[in-house]
């Protein structure tokens, strides 16, 4: 059945699809970058009686408030997307990270009303964080049921695509606002622009999201009568088993995507001693190797299947990163790049499969609640705080492989999962726990 209405979706709709799945990650993940990359500028105009140390790391706080509250907005989120439907989901989604955005790109500065910034600005990114909760489980559910069963890997991969280029054009547009205004206009006022810049993406993105009609498995699931009146509570009733092993591949996905994409320009500056504009070039460069490689790995494993991919994947992180790691601190021009590269490249291939192997996990019933909450339990309790672990843990023994040997545990934790999960490349998204009466 599942089957039989995927494949009626037309290649327009497919189309419009995969867009409306992808933009409300691009936009959260642009947005996520920008702060990031923005840090020390913020830190001045919301914290400037603090000396620049502390101050930054008020901005970081701030930063990671936005994390911990993640988990509550998928249970929101969740619990909206599986007893109201995936479209209205993904629509409350954006409007809710638009506000947010909207709010953090309008705030007056700590010179204008005082410890009020601060404090709105902690509320900004709490909404943004609400809104984040729900993203991944809303794009993830969303294209795996509107991929055609064939292609839903390839579907599916489309979301990190998004994810990864918020991360790429972020860093462009810091780039070029720097290299068009003069600090001094930057730190006034200029700041705003990457934050408001979202603001017309995002309403394009709501544009296609309400025009676009719900998953044909949740209209089957409406059908049948079968909507379930609390999805989260039945995740942990009938699905733990499903929600555990999406914790495991999340935090093997979200520690490699955090420690290639968000640490390592840091730890290239900071440990290996690469200047910052060749850094940031090569983050550029990874991301650009992922986005190339992502949709691939997603077409791969609607091949061959979803674990021999990820298996490849850890196979290579437990194998390569320690190697890679080493590579990177050799003289030799070409040596950071290459160690880049190997790293972008093992990560691609997770971002390209992950999403829709634990999409095929869970009954449509929970499908939503089970995302959400296994992909922010992962990236706000294991993978959040790496960049922080592996500063300390460096601090603490001296040795700047740290970050290699936690690749090699991340690509164990990778593995010993995947022995634990079903193959299920093709497989109907509507289980049997679907059609049983309510």
């Amino acid at each position: 059945m599942s089957s039989e209405i995927s494949e009626q979706i037309d290649r327009n709709d497919l189309r419009r699809g995969v867009f409306a799945g992808a933009v409300g990650v691009f936009v959260h993940w642009f947005d996520w970058a920008v702060y990031a990359y923005l840090a020390t500028t913020m830190a001045q105009v919301f914290f400037p009686e603090q000396d620049g140390t502390t101050a930054l790391l008020s901005v970081f706080a701030v930063f990671a408030v936005a994390f911990f509250v993640r988990p509550l907005g998928s249970v929101l989120f969740g619990h909206l997307g599986d007893r109201f439907g995936r479209k209205t989901t993904l629509s409350v989604v954006i409007i809710s990270m638009a506000a947010g955005t909207l709010m953090l790109g309008l705030l007056p500065s700590y010179e204008s009303v005082g410890i009020i910034a601060p404090i709105l600005l902690v509320v900004a990114r709490i909404i943004q964080g609400l809104a984040a909760g729900g993203e991944f489980g809303s794009a993830a559910a969303f294209l795996a049921e509107f991929s055609p069963p064939k292609h839903r890997g390839f579907g599916c991969s489309w979301i990190e695509f998004g994810s990864v280029g918020g991360f790429l054009c972020a860093s462009f547009v810091v780039w070029a606002l720097h290299a068009s205004f003069p600090a001094e206009v930057v730190l006034d006022w200029a700041w705003r622009i990457p934050f408001l810049l979202t603001v017309p993406l995002a309403a394009v993105g709501l544009y296609i999201r309400l025009r676009i009609e719900d998953t044909p498995e949740y209209r089957a699931l409406e059908d049948m009568n079968n909507v379930p009146s609390q999805p989260v509570v039945e995740v942990f009733r009938s699905n733990g088993r499903q929600f555990l092993q999406t914790v495991g591949i999340e935090t093997f996905m979200n520690s490699t995507f955090y420690i290639v994409l968000v640490y390592l320009i840091t730890y290239q500056e900071e440990s290996v001693g690469i200047p910052a504009d060749r850094a940031a070039l090569l983050s550029a460069a990874a991301s650009v190797v992922a986005m190339g490689i992502i949709p691939l790995s997603g077409r791969v494993s609607d091949r061959v299947g979803r674990k021999p991919v990820l298996y490849t994947a850890a196979a290579l992180l437990i194998v390569a990163a320690v190697p890679l790691f080493l590579l990177m601190q050799a003289d030799a021009p070409w040596a950071a790049f290459a160690a880049t590269f190997g790293l972008a490249a093992i990560l691609a291939i997770i971002l390209g499969t992950h999403a829709s192997a634990v999409a095929e996990l869970f009954p449509t019933r929970t499908r939503q609640s089970g995302l959400s909450m296994a992909y922010s339990v992962a990236g706000a309790f294991f993978a959040g705080t790496l960049p922080y672990l592996m500063t300390w843990l460096i601090s603490l023994t001296g040795s700047i492989m740290v970050p290699g040997f936690a690749m090699v545990v991340i690509g164990v934790i990778g593995a010993v999962t995947l022995r634990t999960m079903p193959e299920t490349s093709g497989s109907d998204l509507l289980h049997e726990s679907d059609r049983a009466p309510c």
